[in-house]
């Protein structure tokens, strides 16, 4: 077994626990001055302070005096899709509000032509450059939804896709069922039939090949409804995906209401989240996945993330990698945003996009925190402390990312392809 002694930490970071931290809970976190951290084949050994243990064999990685955090834990992406959306920009600049766009035929009704157009080969190259970039900015687990190909054989194209590339590449991704993102072109005048459509075929289908763990919806204005949303995620829960949902993100229609309701793990956006919804979500241990990044980008309000957490909600922080509202992938400014606009502590956003995050998409057991037994995920940074991490906008502060007991040193980009990120 490989055995990896990663010593001379100056500051190691660390949420702990198997399931989401809240209320007051979200901000404490362990630091350790002077720390070790000793991997074994894939997971982690030990954690300490002061002089290491003697680890006869090891190989030895100095850290420099850097700053140690776990990976990242990107919990809210659409990684899968093709073509991209730089044209509705202008638009935005003028106005024109998001369900003008979807209701002329653009937004994800326009990446939907793309994806379908795209064979699946090609959807997983241009993920894989998505994925290259994650990683660089210090992400090592990624949840990707499908929701572009709104058509049995096309969601089925983009869930196939994300497990090829989760078989391929270091950064583990988790997939979700987002068949209910919109209604298709073709359904337009025949709701009734895509929503029989999504409960006897889709759902049954992803179901039995396994491609999916969770199952979404975007509950919203011209979209889903909140009882729709209910048939579609009780449907999902009953062939054993687990139910998430897009929430409240442009009005409050009972989307964060319902995900107490049914149980989901999480619900994501809730930038116009009521306080009906925040006590059913505190309730239910639903986790809270807040998107910064894509209020910034949408000139929108941003989530009550303050009263989530004094509600008892767990929060996490996620990209919400897409083509149109946030085509952003650097976890790193989300972390900036979660102290600038949610008015978060330092502490409370490391816990968001980390071990909270792990929380979301299932794997706060084996990742989210530096603890003996879960996988050696852990990334070193460029800053002497959090403050700093969180205080420095704009900068990659990636010195190392270790991935599964793997160290993979960023220094920058080098030229095209990845071998300058997997290789290493």
């Amino acid at each position: 077994m490989d055995r990896l002694l990663i010593h001379n930490i100056g500051q190691l970071v660390t949420p702990l626990g198997r399931s989401a931290r809240r209320g007051q809970e979200q901000g404490k976190l362990q630091k350790l001055q002077h720390a070790w951290v000793l991997l074994e084949g894939e997971c982690i050994a030990q954690v300490g302070e002061g002089d290491p243990p003697p680890a006869p064999g090891a190989a030895r990685l100095d850290a420099g005096g850097r700053l140690a955090t776990p990976g990242l834990v990107d919990a809210h992406t659409h990684l899968i899709f093709g073509g991209w959306r730089q044209n509705e920009l202008a638009l935005k600049l003028h106005g024109v509000p998001y369900l003008d766009i979807l209701a002329q035929g653009g937004g994800i009704l326009s990446t939907v032509q793309a994806t379908r157009a795209a064979s699946q080969q090609q959807l997983e190259e241009k993920a894989a450059r998505a994925l290259d970039e994650m990683f660089s900015f210090g992400t090592t687990t990624c949840e990707a939804k499908s929701g572009y190909g709104l058509s049995t054989q096309e969601e089925c194209k983009q869930l196939r896709a994300i497990r090829a590339l989760d078989e391929r590449y270091p950064v583990d991704l988790v997939s979700t069922f987002l068949g209910a993102h919109a209604l298709p072109q073709e359904y337009r005048d025949r709701r009734g039939e895509y929503l029989r459509l999504l409960c006897e075929e889709m759902i049954p289908a992803v179901a039995a090949e396994g491609l999916a763990e969770f199952c979404d919806v975007f509950c919203e204005t011209g979209v889903f409804t909140a009882e729709e949303s209910r048939e579609i995620l009780l449907c999902g829960r009953r062939h054993g995906l687990r139910p998430k949902i897009h929430a409240d993100e442009i009005d409050p229609i009972g989307g964060s209401q319902l995900a107490g309701e049914v149980g989901a793990i999480s619900a994501e956006h809730l930038i116009v989240c009521p306080p009906q919804g925040i006590s059913s979500m505190a309730r239910a241990g639903t986790v809270a996945c807040l998107l910064p990044a894509t209020s910034f980008y949408l000139g929108a309000s941003f989530a009550p993330a303050r009263q989530m957490i004094d509600a008892g909600v767990p929060v996490a922080m996620a990209t919400d990698f897409n083509p149109g509202s946030c085509p952003c992938l650097n976890l790193q400014l989300v972390m900036n945003l979660g102290c600038l606009k949610y008015r978060l502590t330092p502490e409370e956003v490391l816990t968001a996009v980390t071990l909270n995050g792990a929380a979301a998409i299932g794997r706060a057991q084996t990742v989210g925190s530096l603890e003996p037994g879960k996988l050696g995920d852990l990334v070193l940074w460029e800053a002497a402390d959090l403050e700093y991490l969180c205080y420095r906008l704009g900068s990659n502060l990636v010195h190392t990312v270790i991935k599964r007991g793997r160290p993979h040193m960023y220094g920058g980009p080098k030229g095209p392809g990845r071998e300058n990120v997997w290789q290493n």
